[in-house]
């Protein structure tokens, strides 16, 4: 029979010999100093540190490689590792099958991948502060945390920025991501060829975009704020039976955007996307709050507000597309209906993205015409003589109020 033990270490050398010769359950405990170099983990032990414990991979690397199951490590500050992407250079590696790794309250600053993990399962990161090279690049960058054919990972509370993406989902399943914080990178978080994943309280702030759902499917996306992105709040690609409800998206913004070429700031941008619902989210103060394009039709929109948007809604398609569900619709800021019965639903249907709306895409230097009686003549003339096969959006029951629980900005 055998017991863990505890040992402690306050040196480079020293760690280096207690991590060669000890046992499963064996926990280790650096002193206050710097150990530097690069460090394996050949057994499944506690590795943990007093304040002021660095560990400084002297920018060779990845600091600290694991190659077995059931390691913890906590409370360290590691440290100016390598930036080789394609070596997978990294703060903590985590090799194939290693299972059921803790990665917690740690701070990691360098220049390649945080945390890396591929072809395991049951890792948790967090409580972490995660910083990148702000020097570099972001596509140059590593992500923060990038886990590669990993199932039921959890990513909890940790604070990332300075990275290429904050999370960075490859080809997994049963990912559980919340409570994090983004900032100044690419995508918040980024799902590629992902399935039943979920992520909720997440925040991004100053990012080109907040939560990319890529060749993914059965993800739910809720209750997650973005603000100040660059290219989207929520991005939709090829992307199919998802859920996206509760978030708040608000100033996405590009500065260098041009309507001609598609690239201004969306709330949320469909493309190719199927069968997905859109529901009870707020998208505010965006250059577009909803643009859908390139097979995007086959979704369900409902019960979200669209405030103060440059421009609320660009499809760009060939079809007559309903946005609301079970005699709901959703609330546009900038639509003035009647609701006689006092229901909630203003009486008409509400066009957002009407021939009229596409002339001021392509001439916004007349978009202050928007709301003058002119234009509210031409937009009923348009409605009585319908002209060649309808297409565009309509919202059969938009909603005549916002939702102000969650709509705190109107």
């Amino acid at each position: 029979m055998s017991f863990a033990a505890a040992y402690s270490v306050s040196d480079s050398e020293g760690l280096k010999a207690q991590l060669a010769q000890s046992r499963p359950g064996d926990s280790i405990l650096l002193r206050a100093g710097i150990y530097s170099g690069q460090f394996e983990i050949h057994h499944g032990i506690t590795l943990t540190g007093e304040k002021g414990a660095v560990i400084d991979a002297q920018g060779l690397g990845s600091a600290i490689t694991i190659f077995v199951s059931d390691v913890t490590i906590s409370n360290l500050e590691i440290q100016n590792w390598g930036g080789d992407l394609y070596e997978r250079d990294s703060g903590i590696l985590i090799q194939d099958l290693a299972h059921r790794t803790k990665i917690e309250s740690n701070r990691l600053t360098g220049r390649g991948f945080g945390v890396c993990a591929e072809n395991s399962a049951n890792i948790t990161v967090s409580d972490n502060i995660i910083s990148g090279d702000p020097e570099r690049h972001k596509l140059d960058r590593g992500d923060g945390i990038h886990l590669k054919r990993v199932e039921s990972p959890v990513i909890e509370g940790n604070k990332i920025f300075h990275v290429r993406d904050g999370v960075y989902i490859e080809a997994g399943k049963h990912s559980l991501i919340f409570d994090n914080q983004f900032s100044e990178q690419q995508y918040g978080i980024h799902y590629m060829y992902s399935k039943r994943d979920e992520a909720y309280g997440n925040e991004a702030v100053d990012v080109d975009g907040g939560y990319a759902l890529m060749s993914s499917e059965n993800i739910n996306l809720y209750h997650n704020r973005v603000s100040r992105a660059k290219e989207f709040g929520v991005l939709l690609n090829m992307t199919h039976n998802s859920v996206v409800s509760s978030n708040r998206v608000s100033d996405a913004h590009n500065p260098q955007g041009k309507v001609e070429l598609g690239n201004e700031g969306k709330g949320i941008f469909v493309y190719g996307a199927l069968d997905n619902e859109i529901r009870h989210n707020l998208f505010s103060t965006s250059d577009i709050g909803i643009y859908m394009a390139m097979g995007g039709e086959g979704n369900l929109v409902y019960g979200n507000q669209f405030v103060n948007n440059r421009t609320q809604v660009k499809y760009v398609g060939e079809q007559l597309l309903e946005w609301s569900r079970d005699s709901r619709g959703n609330y546009w800021s900038g639509y003035m209906g009647w609701d006689s019965n006092r229901d909630g639903i203003a009486d008409n249907p509400y066009r957002p993205n009407d021939g009229l709306d596409k002339l001021f895409w392509l001439y916004p230097e007349a978009r202050f015409l928007m709301n003058s009686p002119v234009v509210a003549l031409l937009r009923w003339v348009q409605s009585q003589f319908e002209f060649g096969e309808p297409n565009g959006i309509v919202d059969s029951f938009p909603l005549i109020s916002a939702d102000m629980e969650l709509c705190v900005l109107c």
